[in-house]
């Protein structure tokens, strides 16, 4: 009995010893400076950004349009409208073919086929690729097709490629999450597998989906590199007016604006964080009001 006792408490004493351990302590500790270094640091950033910019946030920001000599009297708009171009052609493109291929894969889809399986190992590398590579994948995409690179529909189809896993994925996740009573009550009521998926289980899963869709366009909205290596411009004096016109958007301006050396164009960049930083926040908050609002709770 007393060798049992020994070998029951054995894994309990170790793992008490383990937790308090000097390099447990140690990495814990390690682990807090990090995550307290990383926070002074971006409220630094966030400060100086408000500090800087809040006097630039008058009419002139989004009513002109940017300057490369005067910008006392520069301004974002053709920015911010460009951005709304690309994230609303963006969400066009990527919503209804995000949301119908989680449906596919959750409800429909055959795991013991090949290929189903090759598109859920895909989906998981994707989701971690870096977004500038989806830049290259469409200057690629687009030379093949003779689509110029440097107009909305270019943008567009890049960042659609950078936040489609992600919606896939968080279409699958909310879906999974709705109870298999609702789908099985459906179908013995004579419902089609179709019809229930339409009628009960899609509607019944829709907060997580537009949760997590918002959550990826903001996402989208603040990428600047596969834009840039599309060989979005820098300077537009002039608003979008189509798929195929030429555009920038918040975060090339803003990179544009901070490499120039005259103090004002500095702050022109902080006026145009804290505008960016507005809108994301924003969808964010957007996002957990349809969470609070219409989740379920099983």
């Amino acid at each position: 009995m007393a060798s049992i006792g020994a070998v029951a408490t054995a894994p309990l004493r170790a793992r008490k010893a383990g937790e308090n351990s000097p390099a447990s302590i140690g990495f814990l500790v390690t682990l807090w400076v990090a995550v307290a270094v990383a926070m002074i640091c971006l409220l630094t950033l966030l400060v100086t950004a408000f500090v800087d910019g809040y006097p630039r946030l008058d009419g002139a920001l989004f009513t002109r349009y940017s300057s490369r000599v005067i910008p006392e009297t520069a301004g974002a708009r053709a920015a911010i409208l460009g951005s709304m171009w690309v994230i609303g052609t963006t969400a066009l493109l990527a919503i209804p073919l995000g949301i119908a291929a989680g449906v596919y894969l959750e409800e429909f889809a055959d795991e013991q086929r090949w290929y189903n399986r090759l598109i859920e190992v895909n989906l998981q590398n994707l989701a971690a690729v870096p977004a500038i590579v989806y830049g290259m994948l469409t200057a690629g995409f687009a030379l093949a097709i003779g689509l110029e690179r440097r107009v909305v529909l270019a943008g567009a189809i890049a960042l659609s490629l950078l936040i489609l896993p992600v919606i896939i994925i968080t279409t699958r996740e909310a879906l999974r999450a709705v109870p298999a009573e609702i789908r099985q009550g459906s179908l013995a009521l004579g419902a089609t597998p179709l019809q229930t998926v339409w009628r009960q289980t899609l509607p019944s899963a829709l907060p997580g989906v537009a949760t997590g869709t918002i959550l990826a366009l903001s996402r989208a909205l603040g990428e600047a590199a596969p834009l840039l290596l599309l060989g979005g411009l820098v300077f537009v004096s002039y608003d979008p007016n189509g798929l195929m016109s030429g555009f920038t958007t918040l975060p090339i301006q803003i990179f544009s604006w901070t490499g120039q050396p005259q103090e004002e164009f500095q702050e022109l960049a902080s006026a145009a964080i804290i505008v960016l930083l507005g809108l994301l926040l924003l969808m964010n908050a957007l996002a957990i009001i349809i969470r609070n609002r219409y989740q379920r709770h099983w």
